[in-house]
């Protein structure tokens, strides 16, 4: 959703009204030495625009916010959790923990005790699951579902008959009823019935035929004026006497009109076997469409779910419809409740959501979020909302409804909204505003690098850098402050400079606007191939992108480039592969791939090399975009067999996965194969004495065909293997082996065999070829850390921290060794500058036992429970979580 609430001034443009020969100074196919280039020449290439401000609920201390959702799961009704998960979710949305915002919606699917949340909650997570639909056909295959992901079956959901009156009558009244009839009058028809039994079906119709009333003693009836044809009547004349809606055919009008009559005669049994039968015919959206309001109008719960749950389901394509988006947008606070029951901010949660990832400026978007602002309940609620509707009013320019939306968030307690008010402020030309209140928010809270961010946006050159390398200090994953330097720096003229900071951030997060900027830095300084290698490194990670502010395809840029570099053959690509891949050289392997694309090599096995590139450098969802891609390629069943079992592998279905693997090796034996059955179970746990299971496989592996690359891996981890049974020759052995066909991670191994055997200086000494081999070297220097004297570790782990800040170990060991020193507040800060930036169970963890060191129970137990927000099954966890509960009891208690 990032990319949707970009700075205004990156438009869509036609293709044909940019030319990249002029900024590429094509001429007869060659480029022309560019010898020096000029600010403004800079800046027709690229701008650096403003950052977005995110539509998400970003509270300033969010581990706080996750303590108390956690304590209030434990203690809040059955009825109440998922609205506790939904904002669990909103938090996890705002730190952008993908996995862990649908664990979220996955708990507030199971937690959900009406059929309206089941459908709801289950929609938001296939929703978020879009095109991973095929992990439900693999896990059939195997003879799994997934439960969430199927549609409700609301029949069974909403309990038959449970509100139904029973109309009772004396034994005696029936003895003299059951001979007599009664006949209706529709129009010129006489529908002939038994008295007792229609009598039967409500309250009205008993005292219609027996009180006191003229009807009571007529034999005829006339009904014509009551909406129920003579055919309507006739089947509720055999309702009455079989309890069952018969005849074939039974149309939805036919159905309906019934209904409206049970209705109006409050015959609540055969309006509630209308509303199943109609319900039951609902197939499609236009079905849904027709039903619902007459559905709401009747009150039939059973069809109005239905209903819901066939157009939720066809997100998002159904909100392209404009019947779907005008019925949503105009129900009333009652219809409300006939269609969600008590889940309105939900269901309006997840149309803003939807819609704003399709269209943040449409109108719909405007109703959706202005309908969740209508059913926020509490001040977290309204946080959310309002803040949602501001950046939305925003986009669209709107600024004095944005201000007053901002306004409305801030005053609930949304601090980060200030970020929209400043900007309007600034817009409307009082810069000065802008820049005092995001002054006296840094004052007033514990500072945060957006608080520094959005505040340089409105100060000079001088005083803006400062702020950004204070954001960059405090949040190093913010990208805009190395864009800003970068483009800073080559405005200087000093291209090098502006490559390396562009690089600080690419070397922990392939973020695809630093990596165009990385390739307009290349192609200042006439690195045409390193130009290309960020192209389809983009090209890799989002197929579709446009470069250039938008105006033309990063396919056509890599065309132009394409011709300028020198063209390699088949061998060529797998030798320059070997080299990068040996150089642990992701990005550049990356590109390697990308160009073996265009050969006759297997599609399916160059699909699945370029997803483990892709999981290195920490990109899931285009890694698995990459396996489908590598499953669809396949040449052969058996290779099939084996992409799909890293799919589920990955999608934490290790015994899915393993199945696979044992049916690809039953097809055809194969590397592959045995590596995928050897990696599952030694990953998974499943079973602590598989060891020897591993290396049969990984034995097995090696014997079969294979490029070195994948060879070098299976040495690699059977040396691992080795290693965790303490058989350290053989796993020196291996590693050994994986080094002489340049497998450089091996170098990792071996250093831990050499300290296994008292041999540090062997074991550092390693590590530092490795640091000298590798591209990518932060694991390297930690690892490295573990074998040196404490001030080497220090600089090594302050090195990893500066290629890497999201690398936790480092924070971790540097707050340890200050506890030691017994600098406990600066051992406890050390960890909450990460945990800012950082969501991690182990830095909350080891903040939670330093608070618990120095008496700090409250703050304790805060950290316990926001980090079992973040893995609920974590046992140090629960029992650290359970001892400083009870100390926190007792103290409580000893203070009374």
């Amino acid at each position: 959703m990032k990319s949707m609430f970009l700075s205004e001034s990156r438009k869509e443009t036609q293709v044909h009204d940019f030319n990249p020969q002029s900024w590429l100074q094509v001429e007869r196919g060659k480029l022309m030495k560019i010898s020096s280039y000029s600010s403004s020449s800079i800046e027709s290439l690229i701008k650096v625009l403003e950052p977005p401000i995110l539509p998400y609920y970003k509270p300033v201390d969010y581990v706080s916010v996750l303590a108390q959702i956690h304590e209030e799961l434990e203690q809040c009704k059955p009825e109440e959790k998922s609205d506790r998960c939904l904002l669990q979710y909103h938090v996890f949305r705002g730190l952008g923990e993908t996995k862990l915002l649908r664990r979220s919606l996955h708990s507030a699917w199971k937690h959900a005790t009406t059929v309206y949340e089941k459908i709801i909650y289950g929609t938001w997570l296939r929703y978020e699951k879009q095109g991973e639909e095929f992990i439900t056909d693999l896990l059939s295959s195997c003879g799994k579902c997934c439960r969430e992901l199927e549609p409700v079956d609301v029949a069974s959901e909403i309990p038959a008959g449970a509100s139904v009156p029973v109309c009772e009558t004396s034994t005696s009244s029936n003895v003299q009823e059951e001979a007599m009839m009664v006949s209706f009058q529709i129009g010129e028809e006489l529908v002939i019935c038994q008295r007792c039994k229609i009598s039967s079906l409500s309250i009205p119709f008993h005292t219609m035929l027996n009180g006191p009333f003229t009807e009571t003693n007529l034999e005829v009836i006339d009904l014509s004026e009551n909406g129920i044809s003579s055919a309507g009547m006739r089947c509720i004349a055999n309702f009455s006497v079989t309890g069952v809606l018969a005849g074939t055919g039974l149309s939805a009008d036919f159905l309906l009109e019934i209904l409206v009559f049970a209705n109006k005669f409050c015959c609540e049994k055969l309006k509630e076997a209308c509303d199943r039968k109609l319900a039951s015919l609902v197939c499609s959206r236009q079905d849904a469409i027709e039903l619902i309001t007459c559905a709401l109008e009747e009150n039939a719960p059973v069809l109005v779910a239905t209903c819901m749950q066939v157009l939720l389901r066809e997100l998002p394509t159904c909100l392209a419809d404009d019947q779907v988006v005008k019925f949503f947008s105009n129900v009333n606070k009652e219809q409300q409740y006939a269609m969600v029951g008590r889940a309105s901010f939900p269901f309006y949660s997840l149309l803003s959501e939807v819609s704003m990832k399709t269209d943040p400026t449409s109108e719909k978007t405007v109703r959706f979020v202005e309908k969740m602002v209508e059913s926020a309940v509490g001040a977290s609620q309204r946080q959310i909302a309002y803040h949602q509707l501001g950046c939305v009013r925003f986009l669209r320019k709107e600024y004095g409804e944005a201000v007053r939306a901002f306004n409305a968030a801030l005053s609930s307690g949304h601090v980060y909204s200030i970020a929209g008010i400043a900007r309007i402020a600034c817009l409307r030309g009082n810069t000065v505003l802008a820049f005092e209140k995001l002054t006296s928010v840094i004052s007033s809270y514990q500072p945060l690098g957006w608080m520094f961010l959005e505040r340089s946006l409105y100060t000079n050159s001088n005083r803006k850098l400062e702020d950004l390398d204070t954001a960059t200090e405090l949040d190093p994953t913010l990208t805009y402050p190395y864009m800003y330097r970068a483009i800073n720096l080559l405005k200087k003229q000093v291209p090098k400079a502006a490559l390396d900071e562009v690089n600080r951030i690419l070397g922990f997060k392939m973020a695809v606007e630093c990596l165009e900027l990385r390739f307009c830095i290349n192609l200042v300084m006439e690195n045409y191939d390193l130009a290309l290698r960020d192209v389809h490194a983009i090209l890799t990670l989002a197929p579709g992108y446009r470069m250039v502010e938008g105006r033309v395809e990063a396919s056509k840029i890599a065309t132009l480039l394409s011709a300028q570099v020198d063209k390699w053959s088949s061998a060529d690509c797998w030798m320059h592969l070997y080299e990068r891949w040996s150089a642990v050289d992701d990005v550049g392997s990356l590109s390697v791939i990308f160009q073996m694309m265009e050969t006759d090599a297997p599609k399916g096995v160059l699909y699945f090399r370029q997803s483990l590139l892709l999981l290195r450098l920490n990109c899931p969802e285009a890694a698995m975009r990459s396996l489908q891609l590598a499953r669809q390629h396949a040449c052969s069943e058996h290779e099939r067999l084996i992409y799909e079992g890293w799919l589920l592998y990955d999608t934490g279905h290790c015994q899915e996965a393993l199945f696979k693997a044992e049916e690809s090796i039953a097809k055809q034996r194969s590397f592959e194969a045995f590596f995928l059955k050897a990696y599952v179970l030694a990953d998974s746990g499943m079973d602590p004495s598989c060891s020897a299971t591993c290396i049969s496989l990984l034995e097995e592996a090696l014997k079969c065909p294979s490029d070195r690359l994948r060879k070098g891996q299976a040495l690699n981890n059977l040396g691992g293997v080795y290693l965790d049974c303490e058989k350290l020759d053989l796993a020196a052995d291996c590693y050994t082996s994986a080094l002489k066909i340049r497998h450089t991670r091996a170098h990792q191994g071996l250093a831990r065999v050499h300290f296994l055997k008292n041999n540090r200086v062997a074991a550092f000494e390693e590590m530092t070829q490795l640091i000298e081999t590798a591209k990518s070297n932060a694991s390297a220097y930690e690892k490295r850390s573990e074998y040196c004297d404490r001030e080497q570790t220090i600089k090594d782990l302050e090195m990893v921290t500066r290629l890497d800040p999201l690398r936790v170990y480092p924070y971790r060991y540097r707050a340890a060794v200050l506890m030691d020193s017994r600098k406990e507040k600066e051992a406890i800060a050390e960890l909450t500058h990460a945990i800012a930036f950082k969501a991690d169970l182990y830095l909350l963890h080891l903040r939670a036992a330093f608070h618990e060191h120095i008496g700090d129970l409250q703050s304790a137990l805060r950290d316990c429970r926001a980090a079992l927000s973040l893995d609920p099954n974590h046992q140090e966890m629960l029992e650290l979580h359970k001892r400083v509960h009870n100390q926190e009891t007792i103290t409580g208690f000893d203070t009374m």
